[in-house]
């Protein structure tokens, strides 16, 4: 990742980045570590925080286990340090609430500062027991992976749209309901989503930075005016009637307040929610930046992606020729779609085992999450074709082709039948045939290939292949060389030449006899 974003002026703005935040986390960890010192705490804190919510975006789409590892190390530090900084906020709303003599502020202060104390002990323990040297290692080579994915990409702009899609959900059932837990979700929603553009979408995050800091800000503060009630109810400190009716009603303007900015701000004609949208993947958009995240995914894993990239380059001039009069169909592009995924994604088994790796490249497809635009049972199709891409032909006697519904079984077949032709083109895995031509000829189908040799030692391979399609389409599958014309270039010396001779011929054809 880029280490630093430019401002439009050409200014350098805040340093930025994967490799600059967990450099931070070391820094911060020996300033933290000297009294846990509330700006310290927080500082440390925000570093831990923007290196875990890159791994959450990162997992995403990289299925390297290190992200995970890396999120449970600091998980420890980065938990103690939340208590200690919720504590070290309720002190300072102490202070904002303006009532420092009132015996319910001071028995809270008391109680809070006692808390704090024990909670510096945690986080210095915890700190600790925290693996720096491990943490240097991961600050050198987790960067290089996420560099692979460049900020801005349609991936990331997909990825915010899912954050988007489910903090609004959030939004719809808290003011629904406007429960605490269900305004906390919310909040926490939209963190994700905030964190998302902060991390992987720098022009955007120019643009909305400060809007989705106070959303935060003011569903942050709701959070600890319900916090600091709970507090006070549990350590007996509203002891009777009157007190409870002063602090419930300074709470909670407070909090009626910054829920009525919220609302402002997002509700309406006008809300974020639709400013923010706008720039995000649209229609069709959706899905296809859906196929990018799988394949970036796959070529993680894959040892061969480029193999895997050309075989779905073949299967896709199969399928364009084979269905040419369907191609404005919605349908027909969905099952394209779910065709070209599953020429890519076909041997990320690979990754685990050489032997049968078709059977682990399925259980691999079928343990993702769907990418928003894609179904659950769009992801166990394109399983099932990654199975069959090779090995045995479906049968109804396999327990996981038998669980599809009739009319899939039938897209199954076809669909796997192309991937396995397409793939048996690159058998040998030289790359020699790029392109490919369909006709059909009489009720048989005709595969021209570029660079085919009947006598080469993978026409036996593309023989075999072909049973699949063929049992699939009821008809006969023949393939032959591709011979691609080229015009010989006509030198100038003979064009010269055969112009002069025709200036003659008719010349003598105008000459009376």
């Amino acid at each position: 990742m880029d280490p630093r974003i430019v401002s439009k002026n050409g200014n350098a703005k805040q340093k930025t980045g994967l490799a600059h935040w967990m450099e931070r986390v070391l820094k911060e960890c020996e300033k933290a570590e000297e009294e846990f010192a509330s700006d310290p705490v927080h500082d440390l804190r925000v570093a831990f925080r923007r290196c875990r919510s890159m791994a959450d975006g990162l997992m995403a789409i990289d299925p390297d286990k290190s992200w995970k590892r890396m999120k449970k190390a600091a998980k420890p530090v980065f938990q103690s340090l939340g208590s200690l900084r919720d504590v070290q906020v309720l002190k300072e709303w102490l202070d904002k609430l303006g009532v420092p003599a009132d015996p319910v502020s001071q028995q809270l202060r008391a109680h809070l500062d006692n808390q704090e104390l024990q909670l510096k002990k945690h986080a210095q323990m915890a700190l600790q027991g925290f693996d720096r040297k491990q943490w240097q290692r991961w600050a050198d080579e987790l960067p290089r992976r996420a560099a692979r994915i460049p900020l801005g990409s349609d991936v990331f702009r997909h990825l915010a749209l899912e954050r988007w899609s489910g903090a609004r959900e959030l939004q719809r059932q808290a003011l629904r309901n406007r429960s605490q837990t269900a305004l906390h979700q919310l909040r926490i929603g939209i963190k994700h989503f905030r964190y998302t553009v902060e991390n992987f979408l720098p022009e955007q995050h120019d643009k909305w930075s400060d809007d989705l800091k106070q959303l935060q800000d003011w569903l942050g503060d709701v959070h600890d005016l319900d916090v600091l009630w709970a507090t006070a109810f549990e350590i007996k400190a509203l002891s009777d009637i009157e007190t409870r009716a002063r602090w419930r009603s300074i709470v909670a303007e407070q909090r009626k307040h910054r829920i009525d900015k919220y609302r402002q701000r997002m509700l309406g004609p006008d809300s974020l929610w639709k400013i923010w949208r706008s720039e995000l993947p649209k229609g069709a958009e959706i899905r296809a930046a859906g196929l990018e995240r799988l394949k970036i995914w796959a070529a993680f894993l894959d040892p061969d992606f480029r193999h895997s990239q050309l075989v779905a380059r073949l299967a896709v001039q199969i399928y364009d020729a084979l269905d040419a009069d369907k191609q404005t169909n919605s349908e027909a592009q969905d099952l394209r779609s779910i065709l070209l995924a599953s020429a890519l994604l076909h041997d990320v088994g690979l990754s685990r085992t050489a032997r049968n790796h078709h059977k682990v490249s399925r259980r691999l497809i079928e343990a993702l999450n769907p990418p928003l635009g894609w179904t659950q049972q769009d992801l166990k199709l394109v399983a099932m074709i990654a199975r069959y891409h090779r090995g045995a032909l479906p049968e109804p006697r396999h327990k996981e082709f038998s669980t599809l519904p009739a009319d899939q079984q039938a897209t199954a077949l076809k669909l796997a039948g192309i991937v396995r032709l397409a793939n048996a083109f690159d058998t040998e895995r030289d790359g020699r045939t790029r392109q490919l031509k369909v006709t059909n000829q009489d009720g048989t189908l005709a595969v021209y290939a570029q660079a085919y040799s009947p006598y080469s030692a993978s026409a036996e391979t593309i023989a075999a292949s072909r049973f699949l399609l063929e049992r699939s389409l009821g008809s006969p599958i023949v393939v032959k060389r591709l011979v691609q014309r080229t015009r010989r270039p006509v030198s100038k010396k003979s064009t010269s030449s055969t112009r002069s001779q025709n200036q003659i011929a008719s010349a003598r054809r105008q000459t009376p006899a």
